[in-house]
């Protein structure tokens, strides 16, 4: 598929409204752009037996996870010469002569506990050898975790980097804003947009949402009793406990890296500042102090810093603060308005939103080389609250589409470009988890 190619890929994108509990409409994820050389890959359906019937095709799954990575051109099935399910059916010959590269089979077997096990293989086509054997087992409620997580060992065989299909998404929907009937609610759904659920609903803001590291926690911010407060909410327990209700502002709250803490904006002492607090006594550490308003912090991943937005230049930028030293860093220099970082994984690359001839986009900037680089295009220029996945391979961004709130996820090369629409209402900041187990949740 040329870079330029748009494809519309139909997907079952369910949507909870708040307090709803059941689908109200079917999204489509649309890809704007992907790799120019793709790799083609047949995932051939599943051999299964009829217990399986009312089931979604696994294959299919599989396929659309790899499709929207971008990287990958799977075979559609019309096309295929024949339907493998075990190692000794595959032939090479039917493969070479379809132009593929790599092809996928997979069979399903019920076990005596009601459990379903899936066991696949991925075979190198053009070396005419057998790459990986797996083996998943789950429910028939985690039949979509079982694709994605079966997605993920087949892009880290392929590419050497680790997959991150089977992972959540936290995001805000709101609906009505700024009627009387306004509902606003915390949802949580696969990476690809599926399965959406309330985790939480209110007539009051929701802002800020962020995972902790062993994805069993979520922070975010809300309004009782018309003051701002810090909320963690147990995915496991379903317990929610109120961490920080100072008057003023209590907001941005981040895990640190070992979960142990929260970094967060507390105006208490009468300016937004930077603070720590450690969860277990619920004590406070201030790390700025400055007239200027200090807000949207973050830990890198080695959780020796903490990376945070000022103004004290005049304009927004962003710095970085030692937490052992306190010694305090400026990073970015190029335009005037900088906000909202996020540090890959590997620690010198940074995401954040980025001012240019007065639109927000989502740059990248390699703080060795101080490269800025837009990531983003949107023609409105409104784009805003980037997240990185788990492997820092890909982030999903707010945006406006037709004048909603919509969630998009661009590559970190900016070669690949996909768009998450909602039917239900405006949605907006979104936090893609850790990895995750999928039986925990």
């Amino acid at each position: 598929m040329s870079g330029k190619a748009v494809l519309i890929l139909l997907l079952t994108a369910v949507f909870l409204p708040a307090g709803a509990g059941a689908a109200e409409s079917l999204d489509t994820i649309i890809i704007d752009e992907g790799y120019d050389k793709q790799t083609r890959i047949a995932v051939v359906p599943f051999q299964k037996g009829p217990e399986f019937a009312g089931e979604a095709e696994m294959a299919d799954i599989v396929a659309f996870d790899l499709s929207r990575s971008g990287q990958f051109a799977p075979l559609e099935r019309d096309n295929m010469l024949s339907l493998p399910g075990r190692p000794e059916q595959v032939l090479f010959r039917d493969w070479r002569v379809l132009g593929m590269e790599y092809v996928v089979i997979g069979n399903l077997q019920t076990q005596s506990s009601g459990d379903t096990r899936v066991r696949f293989w991925l075979f190198d086509v053009v070396n005419g050898r057998q790459m990986l054997a797996g083996e998943v087992t789950g429910t028939r409620a985690q039949w979509r975790d079982m694709a994605h997580e079966i997605a993920d060992d087949l892009f880290e065989a392929i590419t050497g980097i680790r997959g991150a299909f089977a992972t959540k998404i936290l995001y805000v929907l709101s609906q009505n804003a700024g009627s009387p009937a306004a509902r606003y609610s915390l949802e949580m759904a696969d990476s690809d947009g599926e399965r959406s659920r309330t985790l939480v609903s209110s007539d009051q803001p929701i802002m800020s949402p962020s995972w902790a590291p062993d994805g069993r926690r979520v922070a975010y911010v809300t309004w009782q009793n018309d003051r701002q407060i810090i909320v963690v909410l147990d995915l496991t327990t379903g317990q929610r406990e109120t961490y920080s209700r100072f008057s003023g502002i209590n907001g941005s709250p981040v895990f640190s890296p070992d979960g142990r803490s929260l970094v967060m904006v507390l105006s208490r002492d009468g300016n937004p500042e930077i603070y720590v607090m450690n969860l277990a006594d619920r004590s406070l550490r201030r790390l700025t102090r400055h007239y200027a308003i200090d807000t949207e912090p973050s830990f890198s991943p080695d959780g020796r810093y903490v990376i945070f937005t000022s103004d004290r230049v005049g304009a927004p930028q962003i710095y970085r603060i030692e937490l052992a030293t306190n010694e305090l860093e400026r990073l970015t220099w190029e335009g005037g308005y900088n906000a909202r970082a996020r540090l890959l994984p590997d620690g010198r690359h940074l995401v954040y939103v980025h001012r240019r001839n007065g639109r927000d986009y989502i740059a990248w900037h390699d703080l060795e080389r101080d490269d800025v680089r837009v990531l983003t295009g949107t023609s409105l220029g409104q784009d805003e609250s980037p997240s990185l996945a788990p492997n820092g391979t890909m982030l999903m961004y707010a945006t406006l589409d037709r004048g909603r709130g919509i969630l998009a996820v661009v590559s970190i090369d900016g070669r690949v470009k996909y768009r998450l629409p909602s039917s239900s209402g405006d949605v907006r900041e979104p936090a893609w988890s850790p990895y995750l187990d999928f039986r925990m949740l």
